[in-house]
């Protein structure tokens, strides 16, 4: 009759035995060690940012050939697309018209010289004369206008000739400054001279380049102001650092750097934009107007906050990091950001040197969980000073 109670009370101690293991279970499981979590600190330096802005190249001159007196093109003596030098001959015009026109204002200056030597002569005669009587004042004052008419006829002539023999010196086109030539707008037996065949070629000078780019206000106020610190913009000495970089169009690096040589007077109202000129050296000659390349330029941000950029978590418009506080607790801080720069981000504010900001596995961590923090070295593919 007892057995009953017997088992009862077997079945009650198990049952106690077992909740008491499992209690202790879930004691050592509480009792777990922090999960280890990889942070960065946060850094606090000066940082190159190199910024780009998409340019046109231009020569270092560029200057247009034009037929400056109207004419049948009778020649071309150069190869398209190779070198020329200064005062080399390019392109002769029809010369007939133009010797038949310095045959007659020569023949004309004669004619007027020849009423120049008469009026002389009449005005040296007249003046012995007038001083005994022998002729009368007016006949002397009348020779006197026809000796400054002749002088003045002789004076007209001479710059008829003049015009005429330049005029004639246009028709043979020559080229005003060593450089590469192109293409030749106008052939042989054209008439140039005349619209639409005024233009007939373009010499360039690529031993250097200029590379011109248009910058949109703000940037540019953000830029002056960090290129300058705040020092007189007007400086020139700040204009002779060749350590800008021109990135090609194949995105190769120029050999060369260069340096700004021009910045415009004002801004483009239409536009909004300002317009900035920069120039390389292109000893190679490979570089060509026409093209277009990217202007690399590095601006240094002073005492700079900088974190990986995959330690910010961004939401409808908000930034945010996890940081490691003293007591190794987890803790949302907003961030306000800066500029990205490669792989790093620019913090404005909410963060200080020394903070340790959550690296890696940020999805998994939350507000108050105790970690152990692994302090790692974040290796940045950006340069700094």
């Amino acid at each position: 009759m007892h057995r009953p109670n017997f088992f009862r009370s077997k079945f009650f101690f198990a049952l106690f035995a077992f909740v008491i293991f499992v209690g202790c279970e879930n004691g050592k499981q509480n009792q777990m060690p922090p999960a280890q979590l990889k942070v960065v600190e946060v850094v606090q330096k000066d940082i190159i940012d190199k910024v780009d802005f998409v340019g046109e190249v231009y020569g270092y001159q560029d200057i247009s050939i034009r037929a400056r007196v109207p004419g049948f093109l009778e020649g071309i003596h150069f190869r398209e697309g190779f070198p020329v030098k200064k005062g080399q001959l390019l392109y002769t015009i029809d010369q007939q018209t133009y010797r038949a026109e310095v045959a007659a204002k020569q023949s004309q200056l004669a004619e007027a010289k020849s009423r120049f030597a008469k009026a002389q002569s009449d005005l040296e005669r007249y003046k012995p004369l007038a001083e005994t009587n022998a002729v009368s004042q007016a006949d002397l004052d009348a020779a006197q206008l026809q000796y400054e008419a002749a002088q003045s006829m002789v004076e007209a002539a001479e710059a008829n000739l003049e015009i005429s023999q330049i005029n004639l010196s246009y028709t043979q086109v020559k080229s005003p400054i060593d450089g590469i030539i192109g293409k030749s707008l106008s052939k042989v037996g054209e008439l140039v001279g005349q619209a639409p065949h005024v233009m007939l070629n373009t010499v360039s000078k690529i031993d250097e380049i200029f590379v011109e780019f248009f910058l949109p206000e703000n940037q540019y106020l953000e830029l002056v102001k960090k290129v300058t610190n705040g020092e007189d913009v007007f400086d020139e000495s700040r204009y002779n650092n060749d350590n800008l970089e021109l990135v090609l169009a194949d995105g190769s690096i120029h050999d060369y750097t260069g340096h700004v040589t021009f910045i415009d007077r004002g801004v483009n109202s239409s536009t909004g934009t300002i317009l900035i000129q920069t120039v390389f050296e292109n000893p190679q000659r490979i570089i060509r107007p026409g093209q277009y390349a990217k202007v690399r330029i590095p601006v240094t941000h002073s005492d700079a906050l900088i974190i990986p950029q995959q330690c910010v978590k961004e939401l409808q418009g908000q930034y945010s990091v996890f940081v490691v506080t003293d007591e190794n607790k987890i803790e949302t801080r907003f961030v306000s950001v800066g500029t990205k720069i490669g792989d790093l981000w620019l913090i404005n504010s909410g963060l200080n040197a020394g903070d340790k900001v959550v690296l890696e596995g940020i999805q998994k961590v939350r507000n108050g969980m105790v970690v152990s923090p692994v302090v790692v070295e974040f290796e940045s593919q950006v340069s700094s000073k």
